[in-house]
């Protein structure tokens, strides 16, 4: 493929934007950083007039697809009546009251502009609550960019006491937060029992999704909820993207298990910025009697609650049909990849569930946290993310897949041939992480 206008834009970039990249995950792409002019359902060109079958989908949100008609048609309409009101108005209203009918832990809502913004704030709503200051978190669980949670992400850098992931931490960071293998009831029993006074919440993805698409392992999720429930603890779901990708009701409708907090964005815009934190009434009391601080210019803003009514509105409706296509094309496509790698001789695993999963290069057949993610190869996966990228099809470099309503039988057929075409031309790094 022909990159040359990406490699001029990329230049210009790095001129007056810092890296050439507005957040740090774009930077890893080949040759450069690529740049995009226009996305259609499933595909993506970029300005060299090249397409890909997309299954980065903005990182995520994208679950309708790009330029979903009705979503479009919705902030179209607002857009007519104006941007930004520094007010209140009914989509508001009408937003929260679908979150409400649909997630279980949802009895009140606040919004919010990204996921960092809404984490934060379930923080801050669960040591309001509880009065007590520490925080458990899982290895390899990234719950945002933000300073008081940025702990102990990466599967290099992990440590048995809580890691700092960026330069400009302060250490104080890690004096209220206790990091815990994810899977672990044992460990998790005897962390809450040892510290339950002062810890206010304990928060995970309820799929370990940003590291390997892990799911919980059978009765995990509700030791969390029992355990939480005994000692007082606030159970906070992060379902920045499970949210809507499972259902309408994510991971916790999904699964079954209640969190007293949970945290949406990502898909619940299609693509435009919102998230909100959603919970018990007694814990939003908080925030309700402005006790607790929640504010920011762009939160609720009419336009991406416009993109929020017509995506929820446009699931409720076509529900049943976009998510047996997610879930039985999402299939589809992990089995095919995981026969493909069998047949030529590859180690590989493919593991997550139909609307997001993750494949890697390892010899273990099955990762079950953090740790064991050590041993991916994430230099043979990337190889093998740009030889894709040369056939026309996009994934993350990281090796996690999304897949979209607006993919296609043909679409996943084609993606399983050029699979097989790329994954001979990947060079063997052994089956481990590459150091």
């Amino acid at each position: 493929m022909n990159y040359a206008r990406s490699i001029e834009f990329f230049e210009r970039a790095r001129q007056v934007v810092a890296g050439g990249v507005n957040s740090n995950v774009r930077a890893a792409s080949h040759p450069v950083p690529l740049f995009y002019r226009e996305g259609r359902g499933a595909r993506l060109f970029d300005v060299d007039g090249n397409e890909y079958i997309d299954y980065c989908l903005g990182q995520g949100p994208l679950l309708l697809g790009h330029s979903h008609p009705r979503v479009l048609d919705a902030v179209r309409q607002q857009l007519e009546r104006g941007q930004l009101y520094a007010g209140q108005h009914e989509l508001e209203i009408l937003v929260a009251e679908k979150l409400r009918q649909h997630i279980p832990c949802a009895e009140l809502v606040r919004f919010s502009s990204s996921g960092s913004e809404a984490v934060h704030i379930a923080l801050r709503v669960a040591r309001a609550f509880t009065g007590r200051t520490k925080i458990v978190k899982f290895e390899g669980h990234y719950h945002g960019w933000l300073d008081n949670i940025l702990v102990s992400v990466n599967p290099e850098t992990l440590d048995r006491q809580p890691v700092r992931e960026s330069r400009g931490q302060p250490e104080s960071v890690l004096e209220d937060v206790i990091v815990l293998p994810w899977n672990d009831a044992t460990q998790l029993h005897e962390t809450l029992a040892a510290f339950a006074q002062q810890i206010a919440a304990v928060i995970m993805e309820p799929v370990m999704c940003n590291t390997g698409c892990i799911p919980p392992e059978p009765g995990y999720l509700e030791t969390a909820r029992e355990l939480c429930t005994r000692y007082g603890i606030v159970l906070i779901f992060d379902e920045i993207i499970t949210g809507f990708r499972l259902g309408l009701g994510g991971a916790q409708a999904f699964f079954g298990v209640t969190p007293d907090l949970a945290v949406f964005g990502k898909a619940l815009g299609s693509g435009f910025p919102i998230s909100c934190l959603a919970g018990k009434r007694a814990l939003m009391e908080g925030i309700a009697n402005f006790s607790v601080v929640h504010a920011g210019t762009y939160n609720a803003n009419p336009v991406s609650l416009a993109a929020a009514w017509a995506t929820l509105e446009e699931l409720e409706q076509n529900g049943e049909t976009h998510y047996r296509t997610l879930f039985t094309l999402g299939e589809k496509l992990m089995r095919g990849i995981a026969e493909i790698a069998e047949r030529q001789g590859r180690s590989v695993t493919v593991q997550g569930l139909g609307p997001m999963f993750h494949v890697a290069f390892t010899r273990r057949s099955r990762i079950r946290d953090a740790r064991e993610y050590r041993d991916v190869d994430v230099a043979e996966y990337a190889a093998f993310a740009y030889r894709l990228q040369e056939r026309g099809i996009r994934v993350i470099p990281r090796g996690i897949w999304y897949l979209s309503t607006a993919h296609t039988e043909e679409d996943i057929a084609r993606t399983l041939e050029r699979v097989a075409a790329a994954l001979p031309t990947v060079p063997r790094c052994g089956g481990g992480r590459s150091r």
